[in-house]
């Protein structure tokens, strides 16, 4: 009887682990969307789905399409909430939507000026959907248009765009690749405010929906990296580019590498100063009741290029080498604080380091930081600047 009531046990175990595929989905049944578009119009929002033709990724040609088709196609639907427009897509896709290998949010600009807090709502509550997929907004056009290009080198237009902006970022230094759950945190905290990178289309979009577009040597619409989106309250306010934009990746410390182009005597732009590594601590103070930032930033870095006679076997060249490099750098991070301090908006998350440094000071600030505090905060810069390496020659051959 023991052995009955014991195999019985156990026997209802294994059936309730071992209760089969209950949830499972074949591949022939999912449409796996890897770029997701956003756009409001008429008070709707525009849903764009970048969907993957597996068997044309698979067969294509390198140069993004081929005899077999094309890489991608292109759904799109509206609803009044993004919910309704991606079941509403079932209309047109044989297929169930998959967000699970999502990587890439497109925000169209003009609905990121009308505000981007409600469309992250919908990606958070969603389980498929991963918080690591990037977000960038697209310049002067649609998400629609954006997604509509088609790409040369990488056949799939989600992925060119993300590879640009990892290379960008990481060689160039005026670009982030922001994740959707870094924007769903700067929309949580009261301290810091949303930044990221905004795409342009350049050239003729029409062409640029063909295969054409990536059968010529000189494509007829390209997709290029452009400045960064700042956001105030989840709205866009303006944008930042060239040096005000590398200024906040200094703060942000997110400089891997950079160029920096350094007058020499009456010669503008003489040396070029290769940032090989970079380090930034921000901390916060108070003092006489009132918060003061300090920002600290190392930089490492060789002699790419010489313009002008300079002898760097002379140390005293040198050190004036390295004080215009600290002064050029301070000077990036001078205009991007002007700037976001001028649109009251702290992207730089001063706000959310003194909330962690001074909690119960930080409780009498959060209210009035942005209108009262941030665009008026003192904040320090001090700059290190180092050249470890001059290259394979000291002089320049000519003088």
């Amino acid at each position: 009887m023991k052995r009955r009531s014991l195999f019985l046990v156990v026997t209802l175990v294994h059936m309730m682990l071992l209760s089969g595929c209950w949830s499972k989905k074949e591949l022939t049944d999912l449409a796996f969307v890897i770029a997701v578009g956003v756009d409001k119009k008429d008070g709707k929002y525009v849903l764009t789905l970048q969907v993957v033709n597996p068997g044309n990724v698979a067969g294509a040609t390198q140069r993004g399409g081929g005899s077999s088709g094309l890489p991608v196609t292109l759904y799109t639907s509206t609803g009044d909430t993004l919910v309704e427009a991606s079941r509403k897509a079932s209309k047109k896709i044989s297929r169930l939507t998959y967000y699970a290998h999502t990587n890439l949010v497109v925000i169209g600009e003009e609905l990121a000026r009308d505000g981007i807090t409600e469309i992250f709502d919908a990606i958070e509550r969603n389980p498929q959907f991963r918080t690591t997929a990037s977000v960038i907004v697209a310049r002067g056009r649609t998400a629609e248009e954006l997604l509509s290009v088609l790409t040369p080198i990488d056949k799939i237009p989600a992925n060119q765009i993300i590879k640009t902006l990892e290379m960008t970022e990481k060689v160039w230094g005026e670009n982030l690749n922001v994740h959707a759950g870094e924007v769903i945190e700067s929309l949580s905290l009261a301290g810091k405010e949303v930044v990221m990178s905004g795409f342009r289309l350049d050239g003729n979009r029409e062409t640029g929906k063909k295969t054409k577009n990536v059968q010529s040597i000189d494509p007829y619409a390209r997709l290029r990296a452009e400045a960064l989106a700042v956001f105030k309250k989840g709205k866009l306010v303006s944008w930042m580019g060239g040096e005000e934009a590398r200024g906040v990746l200094w703060i942000l410390n997110k400089i891997h590498q950079t160029a920096l182009n350094i007058g020499w005597k009456e010669k503008k732009e003489a040396v070029s100063y290769k940032v090989v590594r970079s380090k930034t601590e921000v901390t916060a103070k108070m003092s006489k009741g009132n918060p003061v930032i300090s920002v600290v930033i190392e930089a490492e870095g060789d002699v790419g290029e010489t313009l002008a006679p300079i002898d760097l076997t002379n140390p005293t060249q040198i050190a004036t080498l390295e004080k215009k490099i600290r002064n050029e750098i301070q000077k990036e991070v001078q205009k991007a604080i002007r700037h976001a301090q001028r649109e009251k908006s702290d992207i730089f998350g001063f706000g959310e380091i003194i909330h962690r440094t001074y909690p119960k000071e930080w409780k009498q600030m959060q209210r009035v930081w942005d209108e009262q505090y941030f665009p008026h905060l003192p904040i320090s810069i001090k700059v290190d600047a180092f050249v470890r390496r001059t290259g394979l020659r000291n002089k320049p051959y000519f003088q």
